[in-house]
């Protein structure tokens, strides 16, 4: 008995203390103490470091680091009509939809990366009277052969392959049934708001302890220790509505090129915010009725598989390849 006890403590005399008894020199540190980190970096999530190519300042280098997001071709004008509903042919469904005309859509000018800095196509819907239009967009139009327009908007292109001829039409053919697009529109002037129609503030208490302040915004900024000032993009009490409002990933249900009718998806699912709810009329298109509404494809899709037009670039090389 006396043998097996006198190992059981010998045993217990080998192990070591606890990590932090023991003396500093005992652990093997290869680095020197210094006051830099001896910790792994953690990864940099800015675009920035010593291997990343050095960004451009010319308009080439700008064009090239926003292509990704540009569009492929131009997009198009419409004036919204209204709601209306289709049913789904495979679940049966009924779906509100919003129906777009196109009048008379056509290329007025075009803008170069050479001359502008940048591509874009200048498009122009509908009709106006010359005596209505100014001097100067009179011989806009005259120059390039062009009826006067009731109005005028550019569309970006990603490079001069998206240039159409200038004076070429573009119809509700110009999308195709299933792809999707961003629509934009300015939504509907709701003029001077308050802050629960405005911003859906909660108001104060109805019962005890207000008076005749039941609709107020409260407080709008600290004493001394905020500063004593309201910081900026406080929400207040302003002008509601009238300004330009994008859907995004609006789905084409069917396109009627003869009438040049485009009817969009019309699904309330693409609400986000209450202010977005009260400053566009139903549907998916913001704005009332009769707005105009400008379509492009959408960027947050793959693009859509479409023969386009022949462009200015190709229409100016095809004779030159005859001759030759």
């Amino acid at each position: 008995m006396v043998a097996k006890m006198s190992v059981k403590v010998c045993h217990i005399c080998l192990q070591l203390p606890p990590s932090f008894l023991l003396p500093r020199s005992f652990f093997s540190n290869g680095s020197k103490r210094g006051i830099k980190s001896i910790s792994i970096p953690r990864q940099n999530r800015f675009n920035k470091g010593p291997g990343l190519p050095r960004l451009g300042t010319s308009n080439a280098a700008a064009l090239e680091r926003k292509a990704y997001t540009t569009p492929l071709r131009t997009g198009a004008l419409g004036t919204k009509k209204g709601m209306s509903a289709v049913y789904d042919t495979e679940t049966g469904r009924r779906q509100a939809c919003t129906i777009v005309q196109m009048d008379r859509v056509q290329v007025v000018a075009h803008k170069t990366s050479q001359a502008n800095g940048y591509y874009a196509v200048q498009v122009g819907s509908g009709w106006k009277h010359p005596s209505n239009v100014t001097r100067p967009l009179q011989g806009h139009y005259a120059e390039n052969r062009v009826s006067p327009k009731r109005h005028l908007v550019e569309f970006k292109v990603r490079d001069e392959k998206g240039l159409l001829g200038i004076g070429e039409m573009i119809g509700a053919g110009w999308f195709q049934e299933g792809q999707y697009v961003d629509a934009r529109a300015n939504s509907k002037g709701m003029g001077f708001a308050g802050g629960m129609k405005r911003h859906g503030f909660k108001g104060q208490p109805a019962s005890h302890g207000v008076s005749l302040t039941h609709r107020t915004m409260g407080s709008s900024g600290q004493s001394q220790g905020g500063g004593s000032r309201v910081l900026p993009g406080k929400k207040m009490p302003g002008r509601m509505g009238g300004h330009q409002v994008t859907t995004q990933n609006v789905k084409v249900v069917k396109v009627d090129d003869e009438k040049g009718i485009v009817v969009l998806n019309g699904t309330l699912q693409q609400l986000v915010t209450i202010s977005a709810i009260l400053t566009r009329s139903s549907g998916c298109i913001p704005g009332p009725d009769g707005c105009l509404v400008k379509l492009s494809d959408a960027i947050k899709k793959p693009w859509p598989v479409i023969p386009m037009l022949a462009s200015a670039a190709q229409t100016a090389a095809e004779p030159m390849s005859t001759t030759a």
